[in-house]
């Protein structure tokens, strides 16, 4: 299946940021145009900046990682599981995957710009999943939340903070211990059985 133009740009950008040092501020749009074998005026009939390129390829990313999360709750039967099933794959995907995957590229960047839009983009899209999970939760009363949609903000927010070692550096001991911590305030604000979250912290 060819490419289309927009594809061909982002493939280039991201190719391009997963090989630099400090992607936001060394990277250009001559250099983007240059890797994809296209004039630069091309670019800017679909993008106005180089900034907007950046966006583009980190919601792209998490457009195709929304995909995977989905697909790896589908077959949990229980609220518990699919709680389960969706952390251990955010934190794969997003801290843990060897192969190429711009959004772990990303996570180890000392560049507070790129941080927070890919923070805000993890609010914005992995949060409809986990809303729709507490609201069955909800249902079944094996959880309690008075607003799914803000606990779901706030529990995404979290772990993709807590989780990024450029805003909270730790080895993983003091990781661990940060990860109990995180999930007795899980379990305490759902109000869920005791040993819901204990897989984030128990070691493999």
């Amino acid at each position: 299946m060819k490419e289309n133009k927009v594809d061909i740009i982002l493939n280039s950008a991201e190719k391009l940021m997963c090989s630099m040092e400090e992607p936001n501020r060394d990277m250009t749009v001559d250099m983007i145009a240059k890797n994809a074998g296209i004039g630069k005026g091309s670019i800017y009939y679909y993008f106005q900046s180089k900034e907007e390129i950046i966006d583009a390829v980190i919601e792209r990313s998490y457009s195709s990682a929304i995909k995977e999360y989905f697909k790896s709750t589908e077959s949990c039967k229980t609220t518990h599981e699919k709680l389960r099933q969706l952390f251990v794959s955010i934190i794969k995907k997003e801290f843990f995957d060897n192969s190429h995957n711009v959004i772990v590229y990303l996570h180890v960047q000392d560049d507070i710009v790129l941080h927070y839009k890919m923070m805000m983009t993890a609010i914005r899209t992995v949060s409809p999943i986990l809303t729709q999970i507490l609201e069955d939760g909800v249902k079944n009363g094996s959880l309690h939340t008075d607003s799914p949609e803000e606990s779901a903000e706030m529990i995404v927010a979290m772990l993709t903070f807590l989780l990024n070692r450029s805003f909270f550096p730790s080895d993983n001991e003091s990781m661990y211990r940060k990860l109990k911590l995180y999930a007795n305030i899980l379990e305490t604000c759902l109000e869920t059985e005791k040993g819901t979250f204990d897989f984030l912290f128990t070691k493999p």
